[in-house]
């Protein structure tokens, strides 16, 4: 375990980080642990699997927002009814040259890698496919499903979002009220010789994620991410939880991102059933270009981009994605768990196990 303040903050990367007292866990005993709870909730043994795997697996590559945390919401809504633990994502359409997964109102980690296998199975028939995935809960960290594919040889173009009446949570650029969700997007490149280039962001300044973080461990913000119901500055994410909103990413820029984002997947998917619809492109990238010259190509692009010489402040440039496997190869297989989180999920295991409703809490 280590310590530390209770404190929302940066660090040399950019990426966030929260600092407060941790235990340590294996992979194994998280896995264990969180397939249990799900198994224990009425998730199939497999989507337990699959959901358990890829939240130890955001924790092992440093996006704690996206990590072990997330359990505690999971298991929140499948109390609750807002997600259907028994749900078994499900193939529904097949022509016009695209495909759509529906979630059935499950946790949409399952339904995402099931859109994700079907867009590459598709792409290296054609070159190029779509898959549009509706009716799912929270689908995790996005950018995972990218840096699968890439290894694979497939570029994937990825935003979701829609479900604006449920998930205010971002203001427009200019705006003081939330409109619309953090309405994501995940765009991964083969890296031929290399890792895969990898771009997983909110349009929001702040991924939702890490409010709900820095409330469970009573953390404050960093300043200039959140405003109050009154569209006034915060660092205190209870405002945010009582009627504020996160601000855009890059202002106007992750505004219209957002913005974009909300319209395909609602306007063109259709109104979204529960947490959001998505919307997938996939790309093989030897239907454009050989592997070898698609290789010596992006060898060169990435080449130039570490060769730069880093500003005041930062130690190297680097490339998208590569700190999240850095992360992964380092902790070698141990998730630092904030504590308190840790706390609770043992809590609930121990709870379910033994017959205990915590549906009302």
């Amino acid at each position: 375990m280590y310590y530390g303040g209770t404190e929302l903050t940066k660090n040399s990367s950019a990426k966030f980080q929260l600092d407060c007292d941790r235990v340590e866990v294996s992979s194994d005993d998280a896995l264990t642990k969180l397939s249990a709870i799900f198994g224990l909730l009425g998730c199939e043994e497999e989507i337990a699997k699959s959901v358990s795997n890829h939240l130890v697996d955001s924790s092992l590559s440093g996006v704690e927002s996206h990590g072990v945390m997330r359990a505690l919401q999971y298991v929140k809504q499948f109390q609750s009814g807002f997600m259907k633990p028994d749900a078994t994502p499900q193939i529904v359409t097949c022509d016009n040259g695209w495909e759509a997964v529906d979630g059935g109102g499950g946790v949409g980690i399952p339904a995402m890698e099931l859109a994700y296998e079907r867009g590459m199975l598709q792409a290296r028939k054609k070159g190029v496919s779509v898959v549009a995935v509706r009716n799912v809960g929270h689908t995790g960290r996005i950018g995972a499903y990218a840096d699968v594919a890439a290894e694979k040889g497939f570029m994937t173009i990825c935003m979701g979002g829609g479900n604006r009446k449920i998930w205010r949570q971002v203001a427009p650029y200019g705006g003081a009220k939330a409109l619309y969700p953090t309405n994501p997007w995940a765009i991964g490149m083969p890296g031929g010789n290399d890792d895969p280039v990898v771009v997983d962001f909110a349009t929001s300044k702040i991924a939702g994620g890490w409010l709900y973080a820095a409330r469970l461990a009573g953390a404050q913000l960093p300043e200039g991410y959140i405003i109050d119901s009154n569209g006034n500055p915060t660092t205190d994410p209870e405002d945010y939880f009582n009627g504020g909103a996160i601000l855009p990413a890059g202002e106007h820029k992750g505004y219209g991102l957002g913005l974009l984002a909300e319209i395909v997947v609602d306007a063109l998917l259709g109104e979204p059933t529960t947490e959001g619809n998505w919307l997938i492109i996939v790309l093989d990238i030897e239907a454009f270009q050989s592997s070898s010259a698609y290789s010596r190509a992006i060898a060169d692009i990435l080449t130039e981009v570490r060769e730069c010489p880093p500003a005041p402040g930062f130690e190297r440039v680097e490339i998208p994605g590569q700190l999240s496997r850095n992360h992964k190869r380092q902790c070698d297989g141990i998730v630092a768990v904030p504590e308190h989180t840790w706390q609770q999920i043992c809590e609930i295991y121990t709870e379910l196990s033994e017959g205990i409703d915590r549906s009302d809490d």
